[in-house]
């Protein structure tokens, strides 16, 4: 059985309304850093990436579509995986309700990968996803965004993320990790390709005909992202995780046909 208070409605309210001071105290709290994001330095980009895009070749100045701004999910597909991430997937699942509205506040939303654009756009179709997603794969784009990691940063141990050098290798000893053995599982690669890749969101501003960047974030940095966590932390028994719960949304028992 779960521990929790049974009380009365007044017990209740008086709980809640305490509670609504420090969720109003987060929200501002929260105002506040989106506009320290916002004050971030832009840093110009006069480094040249190409795309492959439903609509051919692409700069990275093309992928704005006319709109000043640009917010890219890097969405971890790496060229050897048999499938997109099941973390990405579940975020990427809220992006088509997201894509217009964006479009229409000069906003453009793209996910970008460096498996080949075929891969990707198979994988779309399976998914039932209609927002622009973009091929990497000739590009240094993943890599100079600490969105993927090179062989040489692999084996020293010293990738670059989340704005900080870390060791991805898979736990010394040998030891088996039931959480990496089902994502590894997931996309049919071994811990080391998969790892490869790193998910996050970074955001261009283009001024001018000149493309700056102006922020990334990685690790919990895109908690926000995941729709279902923030349903989840308004249940009654919250997140209430064991392991690796989620699955891409046609792996669920009885999961519906998106794409008919």
């Amino acid at each position: 059985m779960n521990d929790h208070k049974i009380g009365t409605r007044e017990q209740w309210l008086a709980a809640r309304l305490e509670l609504l001071e420090d969720e109003k105290a987060l929200t501002r709290r929260g105002d506040e850093l989106a506009q320290r994001r916002q004050e971030l330095p832009w840093v110009r980009i006069d480094k040249k990436y190409t795309f492959e895009t439903d609509d051919g070749t692409a700069s990275l100045t093309d992928l704005f579509r006319g709109r000043s701004q640009l917010l890219i999910y890097h969405f971890m597909f790496g060229p050897d995986y048999k499938a997109g991430c099941p973390s990405c997937s579940a975020i990427a699942d809220g992006f088509n309700g997201s894509v217009v509205h964006l479009a229409n506040h000069d906003v453009t939303l793209y996910a970008v990968s460096r498996a080949p654009f075929a891969k990707l756009q198979a994988y779309k179709r399976r998914m039932g996803w209609s927002f622009p997603w973009a091929s990497s794969f000739e590009s240094d784009f993943n890599y100079d965004y600490q969105a993927a990691v090179t062989k040489e940063q692999w084996e020293s141990g010293a990738a670059e993320y989340n704005f900080r050098v870390a060791d991805f290798r898979q736990l010394k000893g040998g030891e088996v990790n039931p959480f990496i053995a089902a994502l590894t599982s997931s996309v049919g690669t071994d811990w080391a390709t998969y790892r490869s890749e790193g998910p996050g969101v970074s955001a261009f501003a283009l001024e001018n005909g000149e493309v700056y960047h102006t922020y990334s974030a990685y690790e919990r940095g895109i908690d926000g992202l995941w729709g279902m966590y923030q349903w989840l932390d308004r249940a009654p028994l919250g997140r209430k995780e064991t392991g690796m719960w989620w699955r891409r949304h046609d792996e669920y028992d009885g999961a519906l046909d998106l794409t008919s």
